[in-house]
């Protein structure tokens, strides 16, 4: 996928924020936003081959031009309900660590350019809620985007099940 972009990736600020290019996406009424850098193109959504004994949030693989790639649904991942798919749902597939892997998810937005200035630090929970895989919280126009450091969103344990779905040794 070439968005035409200069090349500009997320950068961390002093003030903690990572300012840089974001794909913005929809999960039930939240918006999230992945670093551009890392997302290698998005795709209409395909027929998913399920895997037996992985992780509920693991959907499957696909087939991408002959290459087995695992889809993980991130509303799963999160705790959120499972949805039903629509003509919008689509699959964004994403670098994380050298191993290509697809995020279904509701919506793709848009394209942002956030500056360090729109970006606050995530918000303190209790020891109890993990919130190491969010960058930051982006507001733009009046909204709050969660930005996601997409190499942080599955634990090390949940990588190799991943890879392991999609056949990757």
């Amino acid at each position: 996928m070439t968005n035409g972009l200069d090349g500009k990736t997320a950068a961390k600020s002093p003030a903690g924020g990572h300012e840089g290019k974001y794909l913005t996406f929809v999960l039930g009424e939240e918006e999230y936003g992945l670093e551009i850098l890392k997302v290698r193109e998005i795709i209409g959504l395909m027929e998913i081959t399920t895997v037996p004994q992985t992780p509920e949030f693991i959907k499957g693989v696909i087939n991408l031009r002959g290459k087995v790639i695992p889809v993980i649904d991130l509303r799963l991942k999160f705790g959120m309900q499972e949805a039903e798919p629509t003509e919008e749902t689509c699959i964004i597939v994403v670098d994380i660590n050298d191993t290509l892997m697809g995020i279904l998810v509701d919506t793709v937005s848009e394209v942002l350019d956030i500056a360090a200035g729109e970006i606050e630090p995530p918000p303190a929970f209790s020891n109890d809620i993990a919130t190491e895989f969010i960058l930051g919280m982006g507001k733009i126009k009046g909204n709050v985007k969660i930005l996601l450091d997409i190499n942080m969103v599955l634990s090390p344990e949940e990588l190799v099940h991943v890879a392991s779905a999609g056949g990757a040794s």
